[in-house]
């Protein structure tokens, strides 16, 4: 399985690159009036218009002092969603054995397990899980 791994302050997130469109860098973001806390506007990418969501927000991370610098561009069901991180860190196969199952002791339903590599621990996400909340 292949995952995309980000950055959200101190702390590292994981998504199945199967539901990954493309990975942008700085966008110019439009605003929308009276749009739910969660959605910081509306992006242009290629002639297509997509919802920039607040993942800080929806994860209840703080966010850090430096501006989110990467977009990641999501494909939930048939519509594309953006999300802005601090970084995207990599892109990495990894076994599906290493990632350990935190379901059952958890009230956040969006979190799949937890990636344990020798030097980090990597919170494995459910996107949509994450967006339908």
């Amino acid at each position: 399985m292949q995952v995309v791994i980000f950055k959200l302050k101190n702390e590292q997130f994981a998504v199945e690159t199967s539901k990954v469109q493309t990975i942008s860098e700085a966008v110019t973001v439009t605003k929308v009036p009276k749009a739910p806390e969660y959605v910081k506007g509306l992006i242009n990418l290629r002639g297509t218009v997509i919802s920039l969501l607040d993942i800080n927000l929806l994860l209840d991370i703080e966010k850090s002092e430096n501006s989110q610098q990467s977009v990641i561009i999501l494909k939930l069901e048939d519509e594309l969603i953006a999300v802005s991180v601090d970084q995207v860190d990599e892109v990495l196969e990894i076994d599906e054995d290493i990632i350990e199952n935190t379901r059952e002791d958890t009230n956040k339903p969006y979190i799949k397990g937890i990636i344990n590599f020798k030097d980090r621990i990597v919170t494995f996400i459910d996107i949509d899980k994450l967006i339908a909340k």
